[in-house]
């Protein structure tokens, strides 16, 4: 992965393929291993940045230092900035979501993907508030063993698509500071979007906005809001499928953003490329091909 420094600390970041920039932002507890499958595909006719998040993956682990959405938004912003992108679109999950909102509201952004994002005032969801709570004994590396597994467990409904190895790579970086985890979890306020339905309903730019009907920490009924506030957007939920999409029903996900963004994006026909024909892994390369291995 590469590195970059920004105000906050050190982001790790992924930067493949050329063209117009589209910024994917991962959430809670994951990083930019969420978007292993997604990478590929978009960088066929874009310039893919994938950080993980200050505080998370193999980005710095900071302490004292402001890790809310709001801060994390300016950390990717300064990160873009270093890398010459003015203009961008950008695709969130969880958390991500509600970072990529913020971006857009600051403006930059020319298109925009949201995947169960965290929105409005429904956040920090109760569980992440017990976490908050959690006492210093509590912050053991076994303790968050068994939240993170639960959690993507309790967010994942077809787990016969989602291996050990997987889940290992979302806990491996936790498990190895496990202070770093609770300091993530505590920078979640649910500041920056509150109040600020009038501010997004004046965005006008496309937006596609996609959840897991069974999601049982941001439910259905949010993006249903999100799509009534949204101008211009289009909403697509997914049957059976929980909060982490990517993982729960990838290869529908991939397609939705891959050709929401070709479209809205790049505006580009459905006719074939200039460039001829696009390479589409049918199984999931190796991660270290991609940069991403854990």
């Amino acid at each position: 992965m590469n590195r970059a420094t920004v105000s906050g600390g050190e982001l790790a970041y992924v930067d493949q393929g050329e063209g117009e920039a589209v910024l994917l932002v991962h959430g809670i507890p994951t990083s930019s291993f969420l978007w292993r499958r997604e990478i590929p595909l978009l960088a066929s006719r874009m310039r893919v940045i994938a950080p993980d998040l200050l505080g998370f993956g193999q980005s710095g682990k900071p302490t004292g230092t402001d890790l809310s959405a709001v801060a994390q938004a300016g950390y990717l912003r300064e990160l873009l900035t270093q890398l010459g992108v003015e203009e961008f679109a950008v695709v969130g999950h969880d958390l991500g979501g509600a970072v990529a909102q913020l971006l857009a509201l600051e403006g930059g952004v020319r298109t925009m993907v949201l995947l169960d994002a965290a929105c409005f005032d429904a956040w920090p969801i109760e569980g992440v508030k017990m976490l908050q709570a959690a006492t210093p004994e509590q912050e053991t590396a076994e303790f968050v063993d068994q939240v993170v597994r639960l959690t993507i467990d309790l967010g994942v409904s077809h787990k016969e698509g989602f291996d050990e190895a997987a889940l290992d790579s979302y806990v491996e970086p936790w498990v190895a500071d496990p202070a770093a985890f609770f300091r993530a979890i505590r920078a979640v306020d649910g500041v920056g979007l509150a109040g600020r339905d009038l501010e997004l309903a004046e965005l006008e730019i496309p937006t596609l906005i996609i959840w897991g009907e069974d999601d049982p920490y941001l439910p259905a009924e949010l993006a249903e809001r999100l799509g009534e506030t949204l101008s211009g957007s289009t909403l697509a939920l997914l049957p059976g499928c929980s909060h982490y999409v990517t993982e729960d029903a990838g290869p529908t996900v991939d397609q939705l953003v891959y050709e929401f963004l070709r479209l809205r994006y790049l505006g580009e026909t459905h006719g074939h490329a200039a460039a001829g024909p696009v390479q589409v892994f049918l199984e999931r390369p190796p991660d270290d091909a991609l940069g991403l291995d854990a």
